[in-house]
């Protein structure tokens, strides 16, 4: 049974990078060729596009605008998840604190994240600092529910057993709640990356000159249209590769919880 278990999960694995990997590839060969003769200078041919990708991203803006881009977002991303999960335990242990902060936690929740980016570069100016603290604002909530669902609705016979056996709280938290709470913790990662990606984005385009987004607004604002699908191209390849990682890293780390999936579902 178990080896017929690994077996569904990893053609289950094969076939979900198959669909990753073809519907990009087969949507970029609908775009090549529906774009291929088009004289609008708002939608130039592909080929175009990925001319000046190279041009434009793999040498000349590599180092001075990719790199400062991918800093933030791996930085913000980071503290965020770090900061999420500490707080979503804080407020899973004492619901104390939960309670009493309710009403401020679904406040801060229905607030675009986009919204409180004006704010914080009207009150501390356009630096990096302030761009890399909006990405952690705006990107630490959904993992901080997530961890603290995830742990409230770990099994009570769970806490009984740590009682019995005198577990200490340490072990209690990296031995049992954590991991319990793994499946959920990492849907809310998937909602922080997003929103790190998303916001990484927006606070380059209002408040920067230098990385990935600045850039693409400003070939946008000087009519340089290639230029802006160059641009938008990247962030896509961005976006793609960040969310397959972070899937792959999902994958190995929650196998145990795949595999008793897969068990449920062929008993």
């Amino acid at each position: 049974m178990s080896k017929l278990v690994d077996k569904t999960v990893q053609k289950h694995r094969q076939f979900g990078l198959a669909l990753q990997i073809g519907v990009p590839l087969a949507l970029l060969g609908i775009w090549w060729a529906w774009s291929s003769k088009s004289t609008n200078p708002f939608f130039p041919p592909l080929s175009e596009i990925f001319v000046r990708f190279r041009e434009l991203w793999l040498f000349d803006k590599f180092v001075s605008d990719i790199v400062p881009s991918l800093g933030n977002l791996a930085a913000g991303f980071g503290i965020a998840v770090v900061l999420g999960v500490v707080l979503g335990l804080l407020f899973a242990l004492v619901p104390m604190l939960s309670e009493l902060l309710s009403p401020l936690i679904h406040f801060y929740r229905a607030v675009p994240s986009i919204a409180i980016i004006p704010v914080f570069i009207s009150l501390l100016g356009f630096g990096n600092e302030v761009r890399l603290l909006v990405i952690v604002l705006a990107a630490f909530p959904p993992t901080w529910i997530a961890t603290m669902d995830g742990i409230k609705a770990v099994e009570p016979q769970l806490h009984e057993v740590a009682k019995v056996y005198r577990i200490t709280n340490a072990e209690r938290v990296l031995g049992m709640l954590l991991p319990s709470a793994l499946p959920q913790i990492f849907t809310g990662l998937q909602a922080s990356l997003q929103f790190s990606f998303v916001v990484m984005i927006a606070t380059e385009m209002l408040g920067s000159s230098v990385g990935i987004g600045a850039l693409t607004i400003l070939a946008q604002q000087n009519f340089a249209s290639v230029d802006m699908w160059a641009g938008i191209v990247l962030l896509g390849v961005i976006g793609f590769f960040s969310n397959y990682l972070l899937a792959r890293l999902r994958a190995r780390v929650l196998r145990w919880y795949d595999k008793s999936k897969a068990l449920q579902l062929a008993s």
